[in-house]
């Protein structure tokens, strides 16, 4: 069957929407003829990234709400009922097959409008701690696609498929030559060189700490390939050397994985998953200032299987230099960690995503066929 329809929503940050792009990308692949539908939130990134990957995407008047009392918050009742009423609507008109959740505040009225309409709906979790919207949905979708072992605390065991987060396809297979990586950035191949991540807005807590131990890495003969972010590139550009190279923006994330020795990043679960995949000693800094300190959460389960190194910000000041010295001088740590944090890699999550999705349309095509063959035998 070509002419299936599907509707995606999740969004309000990279890391909800880019693994639905990826989800329509293969279900698209598979199903050429089918038609897609993104659901967002209004004002938020999504309405700008879906239509930049060729998806259209409508809408909803919804934002989360906020910790202490506010305007936004006294508003939260309206909007609610308002994308209720407008997912109604939506799902009317557009009449999916199924539809799929990334989490983010669009994706909670949309799927509770779908799924009380029997269409069957699949979660996507990408963090080890899950987001308050996909809890709040867990009843109600037929299956729960997630990242990490032990999600059974956060949903029903009998919904939960580990299935990996979806990573960029020029990602899976990074077997490329490393001199043409390193001759990409203008580095030298034997020197040793560090990756930093900060995300495409920037950490500026990491960028901080980079601005102070540059001194500390030319000590060394570290060379870096920095990525501060759009937000502060201006500010840092101006340290861009020989040694040091100074990016808003990587358009080559497969060439600066491949150049590197070590990394420095965030944990964001769509980076942990990248990094994964890679299998290159990682420093993880979480940012302290996501819900339920999921990032922490994301990078200890790493740790805990002597994967990846954590270093809260809170313990920079401290800690970094002898932790990064440690790693630095111990091949064989460096060795440990990269090898330890491949076989945690899952890189045909995508796929198996959408397979999960084409068992639930196969099944409701079943259910739809003997019900077919019930009615007709009673009427005969």
């Amino acid at each position: 069957m070509g002419n299936y329809r599907f509707i995606l929503s999740g969004g309000g940050t990279g890391g909800h929407i880019y693994p639905a792009i990826a989800i329509a990308n293969e279900l698209k692949r598979r199903h050429p003829d089918a038609k897609f539908l993104f659901v967002g939130a209004k004002d938020r990134m999504e309405m700008e990234k879906v239509p930049q990957a060729g998806y259209e995407i409508e809408g909803l008047w919804i934002t989360g709400l906020q910790r202490k009392l506010t305007l936004k918050n006294l508003m939260f009742p309206f909007k609610l009922i308002s994308s209720l009423v407008k997912s109604g609507k939506i799902v009317s008109r557009f009449r999916p097959h199924a539809v799929v959740g990334t989490g983010g505040f669009a994706s909670g009225p949309l799927l509770k409008v779908a799924s009380g309409r029997g269409i069957p709906c699949v979660l996507q979790e990408q963090n080890s701690f899950a987001g308050i919207t996909n809890k709040l949905l867990k009843d109600k979708v037929a299956k729960i696609c997630v990242a990490y072992d032990g999600m059974e605390k956060f949903f029903p065991a009998d919904k939960i498929v580990k299935t990996g987060n979806p990573v960029r396809g020029d990602l899976v297979d990074l077997q490329k030559d490393n001199q043409e990586a390193v001759d990409f950035f203008g580095l030298d191949r034997t020197k040793p060189i560090l990756l930093i991540l900060g995300g495409s807005l920037g950490a500026r807590r990491i960028n901080q700490l980079i601005e102070q131990k540059l001194d500390f890495f030319k000590a060394k003969g570290v060379q870096v390939i920095w990525q501060c972010g759009k937000l502060y590139f201006d500010e840092y550009k101006k340290y861009g050397s020989q040694d040091v190279k100074v990016f808003d923006f990587l358009n080559r994330m497969d060439f600066a994985y491949i150049a590197a020795d070590m990394i420095i990043s965030r944990a964001g679960a769509g980076s942990v998953s990248e990094l994964c995949i890679v299998g290159k000693p990682v420093i993880f800094i979480p940012s302290p200032n996501v819900a339920e300190d999921h990032q922490t959460k994301n990078a200890e389960a790493l740790v805990g299987q002597n994967a990846a190194i954590l270093i809260k910000e809170k313990e920079l000041d401290t800690e970094f230099d002898s932790v990064f010295s440690s790693l630095y001088e111990s091949k064989e740590k460096q060795r440990a960690l990269g090898l330890n944090i491949k076989k945690l890699a899952m890189p045909r999550a995508t796929d198996h995503i959408v397979d999960e999705i084409e068992r639930l349309l196969a099944n409701g095509k079943q259910q739809t066929v003997s019900k077919n063959h019930q009615e007709t035998t009673i009427k005969e």
